[in-house]
């Protein structure tokens, strides 16, 4: 009889509670996986094989939010982020370092502190800056594999409900989605297929996860979404500037 591979499981526990969180901010997936397999397989492979379970997942959520996507605002936000995360997967495959680690990391520490203060509420984006906000997501997304944090957070920028802001941030994460996987595919295909395992394991955890997370979803208020969204932004940065310090020995 053959034995489960202890570390598969993990993978499907954390994928199970990213595919909650992303029910309910738009964004977790990558971020919770991302470093998971990073640990087992390097993170340079790792952005490329959760791209999977996090199209699966995304694909999940749009179809049961699809109605209430804000289509002005996926036009503008979202062929931007398209085009960022096409150049971001083609940056992935030559560049490597820390640094992008620690601006990213301080980007989103900078986002959840003003939402959590009701900064972020007073912000508007609109033309130029909510089609930059875009492009930056898109090419962060393609290049470390942690698009949504930065996405949502500018997302709060935009008066929109929680509904349309939860639909529209998945609709772009599924163009985004759609724009990088080809390359990584096409430049670490066989790696890919060789993590199989892991691949699956992580996409039946997100789509049970985002099953799960939806029902909570609709019992929060606006006020407290956005807290939630700020709090899950602001954790995540603090996370990705723990890593910095570990890749450059300060730690």
């Amino acid at each position: 009889m053959m034995s489960l591979d202890p570390f598969l499981l993990v993978v499907f526990v954390v994928a199970f509670v990213a595919g909650g969180i992303a029910s309910i901010s738009g964004f977790g997936i990558g971020s919770l996986l991302t470093p998971l397999l990073g640990v087992q397989i390097g993170f340079k492979l790792a952005v490329a094989v959760v791209s999977i379970p996090h199209l699966i997942g995304t694909a999940v959520r749009f179809f049961t939010l699809r109605q209430h996507v804000d289509r002005r605002l996926l036009i503008g936000f979202g062929l931007t982020s398209a085009a960022g995360g096409l150049t971001g997967a083609l940056l992935h495959t030559f560049v490597k370092s820390p640094i992008l680690t620690a601006v990213f990391g301080l980007l989103l520490v900078f986002a959840g502190v003003t939402g959590l203060l009701g900064l972020a509420e007073r912000m508007r984006f609109g033309g130029v800056m909510g089609w930059i906000a875009g492009a930056v997501s898109g090419l962060l997304g393609g290049l470390v594999g942690n698009q949504g944090g930065i996405r949502s957070a500018a997302l709060l920028g935009f008066d929109v409900p929680k509904h349309s802001f939860l639909a529209t941030a998945t609709a772009i994460g599924l163009i985004v989605d759609g724009a990088r996987m080809p390359v990584y595919l096409f430049t670490e295909g066989q790696d890919m297929l060789a993590e199989w395992p892991a691949i699956v394991a992580a996409s039946v955890g997100v789509v049970a996860g985002t099953f799960a997370g939806y029902r909570l979803f609709k019992r929060f208020s606006e006020t407290l979404f956005r807290k939630i969204v700020s709090a899950i932004v602001l954790a995540l940065g603090l996370v990705m500037l723990f890593r910095f310090a570990r890749e450059v020995d300060w730690l």
